[in-house]
């Protein structure tokens, strides 16, 4: 069975792409299972340039076909803040709470009607030596007051899906992957994997 690597040591995206990815003929495996420590700066400007960055630079480095991806929250009220500096918005070592009460912070007095959001996620796929091909999606919702919710990672405690009544992370996994920008851009680089067979 084909290799897939999946260019990310996020352990909550290797959770989620697990399960979008469930069902390929690929084996898919991560970076800590090859033993590549090498970490990508991701000095895009933009989630298209920094996917396609981490798939090209790990498909080179291990010789296989790699999925990447980047990945942010684009707040209206924010001009599109944080955007591609969404892992690095309240500093290079904030944790995702860090980062939650930032931007709570950021959007204080803004009232919930103008709180609008959207999570973007582009994913790259590259063969060793090859150009990416890109895939992207994403979901609509708003910016909460307070975190509600345990599970997902980054800022989904905060981000309010109107859809379904509740933030990312008071969802199951399995609602998650029906709505979440990752498993957008997922569902169109699955039909683009059966073509790299």
């Amino acid at each position: 069975m084909t290799k897939l690597l999946l260019a990310t040591n996020n352990k909550g995206k290797v959770r989620e792409y697990q399960a979008l990815l469930k069902g390929i003929p690929y084996e898919v495996v991560t970076l800590s299972e090859c033993g590549i420590t090498t970490e990508v700066d991701e000095t895009g400007q933009t989630f298209e340039e920094n996917a396609a960055l981490k798939a090209t630079t790990f498909a080179k480095e291990s010789g296989l076909l790699t999925i990447g991806d980047d990945s942010g929250l684009e707040v209206d009220a924010l001009g599109g803040e944080p955007g591609v500096r969404s892992h690095r918005y309240a500093g290079e070592n904030a944790t995702d709470a860090n980062r939650n009460n930032f931007l709570l912070q950021k959007l204080k007095g803004v009232p919930e009607i103008k709180r609008t959001a959207y999570f973007r996620c582009v994913i790259a796929i590259a063969r060793p030596g090859n150009k990416a091909e890109l895939f992207s999606g994403e979901c609509r919702g708003r910016i909460t007051t307070a975190p509600r919710g345990t599970n997902g990672h980054g800022y989904d405690p905060v981000f309010y899906v109107p859809e379904l009544g509740k933030t990312m992370a008071e969802l199951t996994m399995e609602e998650k992957n029906k709505v979440s920008h990752r498993a957008r851009a997922a569902e169109k680089a699955l039909e683009a994997l059966k073509r790299f067979q």
